[in-house]
């Protein structure tokens, strides 16, 4: 369990899709085409993991990964749009060369294609989360939009994966043909059983009581007064 967890927190996250707009990028950028080719590799790393997490079979500990996951993925996701933005980084300018700037730019790409991933997987368990964000649900807009136009996607078979989780999520309107290809009768059973509500119920009281352990830590402490003999 741990090394699942591990795997897919270290993982945290992919990439987004392509631009109809080259106005800033050469005809060729030499360096965007390198990167494109480390991308597929990282997609590879990236699926393999989530694999592991949707073999567990284990909504209970699913829910909590995912949980987690989401947490540290936004905030990666929220520290690199703070860099791209200060840096004036456009999505169509050429690709960056300077390591901080490059580093900002990878983590948007890969952790907002990870998303992806992992909403068409485990709609249920994201929706629960995601709907109820609204934070989350602005820096996921900037970040599709950021990654539609930074050509990663040009050509590739990932751009797929943003299209349907837009849709799923309700980013972008369903087209009528509109299916996730992941999602199983067992999703939709799920949001209604018994056996969900229960986890989610509990929780919920788990997070409660780490919330008053933490304001319990807060709170003043007695020292203990030494006597000295």
């Amino acid at each position: 369990m741990r090394s699942v967890c591990a795997v897919v927190l270290a993982l945290a996250a992919a990439a987004l899709s392509s631009a109809d707009s080259d106005a800033h990028r050469p005809r060729h950028d030499s360096n965007l085409e390198i990167y494109k080719r480390l991308f597929e590799t990282k997609r590879k790393d990236q699926l393999n993991a989530l694999k592991n997490l949707v073999e567990l079979n284990d909504i209970n500990q699913q829910y909590k990964i995912i949980d987690i996951m989401l947490k540290g993925l936004f905030k990666v996701l929220e520290d690199s749009r703070q860099i791209l933005v200060a840096a004036n980084m456009q999505p169509d300018d050429p690709f960056p060369m300077d390591d901080k700037i490059k580093e900002a730019y990878s983590h948007v790409v890969e952790n907002t294609a990870f998303f992806g991933d992992v909403a068409l997987r485990f709609p249920r368990i994201v929706h629960h989360y995601y709907d109820r964000n609204s934070d989350w649900g602005g820096l996921l807009r900037w970040g599709l939009n950021f990654c539609n136009q930074t050509g990663v996607f040009t050509g590739g078979a990932h751009q797929h994966v943003l299209t349907l989780m837009s849709q799923e999520l309700g980013i972008t309107e369903k087209t009528p043909d509109f299916t996730n290809p992941y999602r199983t009768e067992r999703d939709d059973v799920l949001h209604t059983a018994e056996a969900f509500q229960k986890i989610l119920r509990e929780e919920e009281k788990r997070r409660r009581k780490e919330e008053k352990r933490k304001e319990i830590r807060k709170g003043p402490r007695i020292s203990r007064s030494r006597t000295e003999l």
